[in-house]
């Protein structure tokens, strides 16, 4: 068997990381596996191909904002992608993350459903199935057909039209026809949104992310709480790429943050572009890494990982914290909650500030035994648990 996997990134991000281990898994068990992605840096590994250019790239962004259509430029780019499939010859197409501008949706789908290529589409988010958007959030203009978009300069952004119209029903005749197509989400919260969609004309499988759970477990932390001059403080952690979008919700930490100023409480948040703000003098601030140890060496140390962002599906660093035995505590948005597995976790309703910080105080008050919790953590969410359901359905 062989099996084609596509995404936007390889080996960083949280759908980066998950075909990487999905390629290590399906390569493991004697049939192959490659990769294909747009962006980021080129890896040098058995059929790992970064087919995107990254000039065609950019200038797909600005097509975007200065035109108002996306998903459907990087020629170039595509036509390498579209090469390397016929020379590979997959028995399986199973594509994650397909906005971000290195990909033209409509010409890849054209190509798999002409040449009767069996197709797995994981969802991480809504763009596949809305105009434009990847959070579409309380609009449902999308059950019909988009248009007069109201989030029009909200990512994926535009300037000045909107074609969310045309770009929907292309993408309704583009995602639909195929004859052997799986659609996998890994939370029910976007598996129902998913099947009142034109995907939900296909099989629809709930698939919760995996990670990898030989880096994320609980590791010792003695010398990162020398380096950052943590002694008896309790330790508030908060993970997420470009963390102070409003997306991701950057400022409701240090809102929290300032809301218990005088409590002996250090807030440590990695992912902050540029920090040359101002923020309270219990917050510590780390651009992003792609250090995998490290990472793990942070959720390690922390007493609670705070998530408060405006939207997710089923973030993987909320299965990396409780894997490294930390609880969770956040907004109840989208597919957040659906990540728990400790009766020790806590959410509230976005924006509720109050509610946050009391429940922060009431959960750096609890004892928990951080090795019990990684434990069950990592029996839930070792990576090999979701290669083996993925596994079963190209199988299938």
């Amino acid at each position: 068997m062989k099996v084609l996997l596509i995404d936007v990134v390889c080996k960083y991000g949280s759908t980066g990381k998950i075909v990487y281990d999905l390629y290590n898994e399906i390569n493991s068990r004697g049939d192959e596996a490659a990769i294909c992605y747009g962006r980021g840096p080129k890896i040098k590994e058995k059929n790992i191909y970064k087919f995107g250019l990254d000039f065609e790239t950019y200038l797909h962004a600005l097509l975007t904002r200065f035109t108002g259509f996306t998903g459907c430029f990087s020629y170039f780019s595509t036509r390498r992608l579209i090469r390397f499939i016929k020379k590979f010859k997959p028995d399986v197409v199973h594509f994650h993350e397909l906005h971000a501008y290195f990909l033209n949706v409509n010409k890849l789908l054209k190509f798999l459903k002409k040449q009767n290529i069996k197709v797995v589409h994981t969802l991480h988010c809504s763009f596949s199935y809305t105009g434009k958007c990847g959070h579409h959030f309380e609009c449902e203009k999308w059950k019909d057909f988009c248009g007069k978009c109201p989030r029009l300069k909200e990512y994926v952004s535009t300037m000045f039209f909107d074609h969310t119209k045309r770009m929907f029903l292309t993408k309704k005749s583009a995602f639909t026809g195929f004859k052997d197509m799986t659609i996998t989400c890994p939370s029910n919260w976007l598996g129902n949104l998913a099947e009142q969609s034109f995907l939900g004309q296909y099989p629809i499988e709930v698939i919760p992310n995996g990670i990898n759970t030989e880096i994320f477990s609980l590791v010792d932390t003695d010398s990162l709480k020398e380096r950052l001059s943590i002694k008896n403080e309790k330790v508030v952690v908060a993970i997420a790429p470009n963390l102070m979008s409003p997306l991701k919700g950057g400022e409701w930490i240090l809102k929290l943050a300032e809301k218990e100023i005088n409590k002996p409480i250090k807030f440590i948040m990695i992912g902050v572009d540029k920090i040359d703000f101002e923020h309270t003098d219990n917050v510590l601030l780390f651009e992003r890494t792609n250090n995998q140890n490290e990472l793990a060496a942070f959720y390690s140390l922390a007493d609670i990982f705070v998530i408060c962002s405006q939207r997710e599906n089923f973030p993987t660093t909320c299965l990396e914290a409780q894997c490294c035995g930390t609880p969770i505590l956040g907004f109840d948005v989208g597919g957040v909650k659906e990540t728990s597995v400790f009766d020790e976790n806590r959410f509230v309703d976005y924006g509720n500030i109050d509610a946050l910080a009391n429940s922060l105080d009431e959960m750096l008050t609890t004892n928990y035994n951080k090795e019990n919790l990684s434990k069950k953590a990592i029996s839930i969410y070792s990576e090999k648990v979701m290669c083996n359901s993925y596994i079963q359905i190209y199988k299938k």
